[in-house]
């Protein structure tokens, strides 16, 4: 239980989860690091988790290859996890070099939670109904402090600062449930 190593490993826990709305063709239980008995975290429950968390953490590379991590605020809309940054932040001048990210989320307990990580890539969101969406989303969840307007294709605030919105749809995603059980979910979205 100790360890989560990357676990692109085949494991023998596999179930069909529907498709149609954005979410995993197949959900895995890891036995390897899983209790005996425990049993496949549902989708569901991660995407409440998204809908909850307040505060993610976003790994990016710097482009001579170092890992950069840093955390913020997202919103999980349109079966994607979107977040905001200024055009000139260390975060944005990584993704456009490399549009692979990580996000992840849960609780710093040991004996209970469910912990979260995502992986997927980026992309910039420009739609004006979109944002205005997005904004809506933001504003509902982080309260008055993070009301923005949108234009230009951008998020801006009163104080006249201006964020670029990322969407990350996830590839693969992970769940780590801690206490009793303790389990390891995979999902896969492609």
């Amino acid at each position: 239980m100790g360890t989560h190593p990357d676990t692109d490993a085949d494991t023998n826990s596999t179930a069909a989860a529907p498709t149609g709305h954005g979410g995993p063709v197949s959900t895995t239980l890891d036995p390897r690091y899983s209790t005996p008995g425990a049993e496949a975290v549902p989708w569901s429950a991660a995407e409440d988790l998204l809908h909850r968390s307040e505060v993610f953490w976003l790994s990016t590379v710097r482009p001579d290859g170092r890992p950069h991590v840093t955390p913020l605020l997202a919103v999980w809309q349109y079966d994607a996890l979107h977040f905001a940054t200024g055009a000139e932040e260390r975060k944005a001048r990584n993704l456009a070099q490399n549009q692979q990210v990580i996000l992840t989320t849960g609780s710093n307990t040991l004996s209970d939670g469910l912990d979260l990580v995502l992986e997927g890539e980026v992309s910039l969101v420009g739609d004006s109904d979109r944002l205005t969406s997005l904004a809506t989303a933001w504003s509902t969840k982080y309260g008055p402090d993070w009301t923005f307007e949108v234009a230009d294709g951008t998020f801006q605030h009163s104080d006249g600062a201006g964020a670029l919105v990322f969407a990350v749809r996830p590839h693969r995603a992970f769940g780590f449930t801690k206490g009793n059980p303790f389990s390891q979910t995979r999902w896969d979205f492609t």
